[in-house]
């Protein structure tokens, strides 16, 4: 797995943009990109599980490894959600089970600066280089309104 770096200014506090990036319907808006019907199931708190799914229910069982309002959110992917059951043992997981997704926000120069890390393989690496900037784009756009 190797790591990519996307980072975004935002016209907008810290505390706005988290709000853009944590809460369901507007989560919601920014992850499309991703997937139709992209939501999250959690309480966004250290510790916590998280199903990161589409519309059809299918997606990633996660932990969140850290949880600093307004400053930084880790994700460590564990596995899969197919036809409501998660897999966190097969083969398909194995190859990236354990990677990592931070969220870190920073002022600078009376913006903010949200920087994402990711472990990816090389699986997804288009997919994600493509798309995330996509996603980015539409949190600013929605912090900025």
């Amino acid at each position: 797995m190797e790591k990519q770096e996307f980072k975004i200014a935002i016209d907008a506090p810290r505390e706005k943009v988290w709000k853009v990036l944590w809460t369901d319907d507007s989560y919601q808006a920014w992850t499309k990109p991703f997937s139709e019907g992209s939501h999250a199931i959690t309480d966004w708190q250290k510790g916590s599980k998280v199903l990161f799914l589409d519309g059809k229910g299918m997606g990633m069982v996660s932990t969140i490894d850290d949880a600093v309002p307004n400053q930084f959110m880790s994700f460590k992917h564990l596995g899969v959600v197919k036809d409501g059951i998660e897999d966190t043992e097969s083969d398909e997981v194995k190859g990236w089970a354990g990677a990592h997704e931070n969220y870190t926000l920073k002022d600078v120069q009376g913006k903010t600066e949200l920087v994402v890390d990711l472990d990816m393989n090389e699986e997804y690496k288009d997919y994600f280089l493509t798309t995330f900037p996509i996603a980015l784009q539409r949190v600013k756009e929605l912090a900025e309104q």
